[in-house]
């Protein structure tokens, strides 16, 4: 099978024609492309991963590179949204998924340690961590919104389970998604750190026990 053929829309892969420094075209797999690049950002950040970081990762030049999706911050933009449908998805699948705030709290917890601790991908959280000693205000607003998404799809079925009579009149359904949140962005930083599954899973075992 030849390269026009495997990029042509018969099998629909994402394939993008670059230049290379002989100045003759090739092309790639964006999508594994863009893969790349959600690892190096993921592992490094935002501020600390360079263009010079990503070029080599994805086997292209420069020229190519900012051609092909645009700027850093637009690259990072992309990564983003690709590293949350493909990475990041399980809170919202739980949420969506589960028919309770609790069982769907119980299941987040209990599959973000084996997550936050895949072999042979970065530790941690991309969306927690990306923007971690960046001053971009585009980057940091993109994770913030992306963090207040999710805090809100939880704060909102905690209140479908207040109405139900499932939790107490009297909960903070803001305060409680919140905190559920922060346990989870804790445990995702100590996943970076180098904690073991198994220590996660215990602090994960100390916030469910906490539910109301």
């Amino acid at each position: 099978m030849n390269l026009g053929a495997l990029c042509s829309g018969r099998y629909r892969i994402s394939c993008v024609t670059v230049s290379t420094a002989r100045g003759r075209p090739r092309s790639f797999d964006r999508d594994e492309a863009l893969d790349r690049a959600v690892r190096q950002f993921w592992r490094h950040g935002y501020e600390a991963t360079s263009i010079r970081d990503l070029s080599d990762a994805l086997g292209i030049g420069a020229p190519s590179l900012y051609n092909a999706f645009g700027d850093k911050q637009k690259l990072f933009a992309e990564v983003v949204r690709v590293y949350d449908r493909g990475y990041g998805g399980f809170i919202e699948d739980a949420l969506t998924e589960e028919p309770t705030a609790a069982a769907a709290v119980a299941r987040i917890f209990s599959e973000a340690p084996v997550l936050y601790t895949r072999r042979g991908l970065p530790h941690g959280c991309l969306v927690a961590s990306g923007d971690d000693g960046s001053t971009d205000p585009v980057v940091r607003r993109e994770l913030k919104r992306l963090r207040d998404r999710k805090t809100r799809l939880l704060t909102g079925k905690i209140r479908t389970d207040i109405a139900s009579g499932r939790l107490p009149e009297d909960t903070d359904a803001t305060a409680l998604a919140t905190y559920a949140m922060t346990v989870l962005s804790g445990m995702a930083q100590l996943a970076r750190d180098g904690a073991s599954r198994g220590a996660l899973a215990q602090v994960a075992g100390v916030a469910v026990n906490a539910w109301p």
